[in-house]
């Protein structure tokens, strides 16, 4: 139902799933199993896999924390987009790659939910497409001593609020890990 022309198809966008990024993340192992997963499924669905690779001051390019965490590998094949702001399209090829492959909807998992999660979510349906989260396969560190909640509840305030999200002609939502549907069209 995505507003865009011409775009029937679905890819898995895996955001920021980085040492850096998830290591002392909520659920991390849980998380990066989850996401594993989905790669495997999309892959075999002939599902496009987008990876998003974060990089600031403190995630310097090329550094150790800045790589993909090992449990997960990009195909050689897979487009990898490189950012520097919370929201994945933002100054970025990600576009350009989703139009190339004929995206219009995303299903999104990765680091860290209360900040490039939120905000690439909102790129998307804002851009036009549809998008729905992985309600178990998204995490963030506990940023408690500023006063957010605790991870736990962040994640699960993040799937409710998503889970009604809705825009004209676009479609937004939550699915867990099982019950991901590649080839559903909203």
């Amino acid at each position: 139902m995505t507003t865009l022309e011409n775009r029937p198809h679905t890819a898995l966008l895996v955001v920021d799933v980085q040492n850096g990024v998830v290591e002392g993340a909520h659920a991390r192992d849980a998380v990066v199993d989850n996401v594993g997963s989905l790669v495997e499924r999309a892959r075999r669905e002939q599902v496009p896999v987008v990876w998003v690779q974060h990089s600031d001051e403190q995630l310097a390019r090329g550094s150790d924390e800045w790589r993909i965490v090992p449990e997960l590998t990009p195909g050689d094949a897979e487009p990898l987009v490189e950012k520097n702001y919370g929201d994945s399209f933002e100054d970025t090829t990600l576009e350009t790659v989703l139009s190339g492959l004929g995206v219009g909807r995303l299903v999104v998992v990765g680091a860290q939910t209360d900040a490039c999660i939120r905000s690439t979510l909102h790129g998307a349906v804002v851009r036009g497409y549809d998008a729905t989260l992985v309600s178990d396969a998204h995490t963030t560190e506990d940023q408690s001593e500023w006063g957010a909640p605790p991870p736990d509840q962040v994640i699960a305030h993040t799937n409710l609020y998503w889970t009604e999200q809705t825009a004209p002609g676009r479609t937004a939502g939550t699915a867990e890990t099982k019950d991901v549907d590649f080839a559903a069209r909203s």
